[in-house]
């Protein structure tokens, strides 16, 4: 009889306590800035126990499946991160704190570098790491050859696409951060002559991708913010418009 990977895993989630699916519930909550009290959109929320990980809405709003003694972790630009302990309230309040910059922009001494970020996450969320990237799905034993039911179930299950997503987050930090490294606004200033408005419509609308950024020299970026500043003489006060919302076409989601 041929056994696939679906039987196994169907076998496996039978066999998982009960407890699991009672102790957990969905939980409603709200971001709120720490001093104004306004609502913040676009905070990114982990449940750092399980791996599940979302962002709340324009309205500071959002789901996490929770039980007691889970720690949850926020996090936006510009804010200080927060992490609380789940305690079994029946909504969940974060207050964030904005950060306060003290020194001039083109300081950067004592900066932290994105490889220093990255393996930071690396280190603070291993158990992700692990269960994101299983391993092979052929063993080899004494016995010869064999399916790891372990890298398989890790694989399938919901933290392990869980993890999945908050690596892929971390990776896209990763990036983002050393695209800030080298595009900076003190180079377009330079180059451009920009100010004020201006600059931050430029900084937007030509912020160039990751790929390009990571082989390009000093002088393949400089020739790309001129051309595209050429374009940005035309069109100055059209302000960019809001990132569309992405589309997972991924299957195993």
């Amino acid at each position: 009889m041929k056994i696939n990977i679906y039987h196994i895993l169907f076998i496996l989630l039978c066999c998982l306590p009960k407890s699991w699916a009672i102790a957990q519930e969905s939980i409603g909550g709200m971001v709120l800035d720490a001093e104004s009290k306004q609502r913040i959109g676009k905070v990114f929320i982990v449940n750092k126990t399980t791996g599940e990980n979302t962002y709340n809405n324009s309205k500071g709003e959002f789901n996490l499946t929770l039980k007691p003694g889970d720690i949850i972790i926020a996090n936006k630009e510009n804010y200080h991160g927060d992490t609380i302990s789940y305690a079994g309230a029946k909504a969940l309040i974060i207050n964030l704190k904005r950060k306060t910059i003290a020194i001039a922009p083109v300081t950067v001494m004592g900066r932290v570098s994105p490889e220093e970020i990255l393996a930071r996450r690396r280190e603070e969320y291993n158990k992700a790491y692990r269960l994101a990237d299983p391993g092979d799905f052929v063993s080899v034993g004494q016995n010869g050859a064999g399916l790891s039911i372990d890298a398989v179930y890790n694989y399938f299950s919901r933290e392990g696409k869980n993890a999945r997503r908050l690596t892929k987050y971390f990776q896209k930090e990763y990036e983002d951060n050393y695209i800030d490294i080298v595009f900076t606004r003190e180079l377009v200033r330079g180059v451009t002559g920009l100010e004020g408005e201006p600059l931050d419509n430029f900084m937007i609308r030509y912020r160039p991708e990751y790929n390009f950024v990571l082989t390009a020299d000093r002088y393949q970026l400089v020739k790309y913010i001129k051309t595209k500043y050429e374009y940005f003489k035309h069109i100055p006060y059209i302000k960019p418009l809001p990132d569309l919302k992405e589309i997972d076409l991924n299957l195993e989601n």
